[in-house]
């Protein structure tokens, strides 16, 4: 049953790794700035994470006729997970912008995460996260989108290191593909206690990417600790680009529930992974 369910596993990134190959307008979005770690929800498990970013220097033309300007925004998702198997997790977005005092809702997101089982206990893990988008005209001017985000990471007791090569896909009418990169690198300075730097990119769409000075660049500096039974994940960003929000403060606030007819654990794992990854992975044996 074990190997079976790493071969699907297996298959589904795989697949992802092909519409890679062959494969928005601002396409990554800004409600979620976040690596995926490979890391779910226990079996039966709900969890809740806030994602909160603040342009506080940014694009002040819109990226497309009717769009929304990125300056001085505030955009964000409660994002609601759970966990089905051990290998499976689904989640729901509820994306959303203010404005100059002015609330837009960018309607909903449902995604479906495959990964490898226990990716806190491996030194190499990996998995895909298929999005599916229900998008409302400030934020694309296409209705419906999806995001490809294979995940490939390796860890140890102090570091790790994970690439999710993000494919986003429009459909319709304003159809593209547009490659969007992001990579993270931390390590354990303390109980609880994490830092480094995590990558954002839009390089543009597949095939025809955009010269550097369209593309977006951010790097941002990371830290993630624990607030009582809250995981945290606090960030700076500065955009290297043109193109890219000069400069941007994000945040992700998460907790999980406890698993009923379970007894509460304090190191609960969290959705799309622990917002702090090393919590369970400094603590455990690592197995390949």
């Amino acid at each position: 049953m074990k190997r079976r369910r790493s071969h699907l596993v297996a298959t589904a990134t795989l697949a992802g790794a092909l519409i890679l190959l062959v494969s928005n307008d601002d396409a990554h979005a800004t409600d979620e700035i976040q690596v995926y770690n490979a890391g779910i929800a226990d079996v039966g498990q709900f969890t809740i994470q806030q994602h909160l970013n603040y342009i506080a220097l940014g694009q002040k033309s819109p990226p497309f006729p009717g769009g929304l300007a990125s300056n001085h925004s505030l955009n964000g998702t409660p994002e609601f997970a759970y966990g089905v198997t051990d290998w499976w997790e689904v989640g729901l977005y509820l994306p959303f912008s203010i404005q100059d005092e002015r609330f837009y809702s960018d309607a909903f997101k449902l995604r479906t995460l495959f990964v490898s089982p226990h990716a806190e206990q491996r030194n190499f893990f990996y998995g895909v996260n298929f999005e599916f988008s229900n998008e409302t005209p400030p934020f694309s001017p296409s209705r419906f989108s999806m995001e490809i985000r294979p995940i490939i990471g390796v860890r140890n007791s102090d570091y790790e290191f994970i690439v999710n090569p993000i494919v986003d896909v429009h459909f319709g009418k304003f159809a593209e593909q547009h490659f969007t990169p992001a990579a993270r690198i931390a390590r354990k300075f303390g109980d609880d206690l994490f830092a480094g730097f995590e990558y954002y990119s839009d390089l543009g769409q597949i095939g025809n990417f955009d010269k550097l000075s369209d593309q977006q660049h951010t790097l941002f500096a990371v830290t993630d600790f624990k607030a009582g039974v809250f995981d945290v994940n606090f960030g700076v960003g500065y955009g290297l680009t043109p193109a890219s929000d000069r400069l941007v403060v994000k945040t992700i606030i998460g907790y999980a529930f406890p698993v009923p007819g379970q007894k509460s654990d304090a190191d609960t794992r969290m959705s799309s992974g622990p917002v702090n990854p090393f919590i369970h992975a400094a603590t455990r044996s690592f197995q390949p």
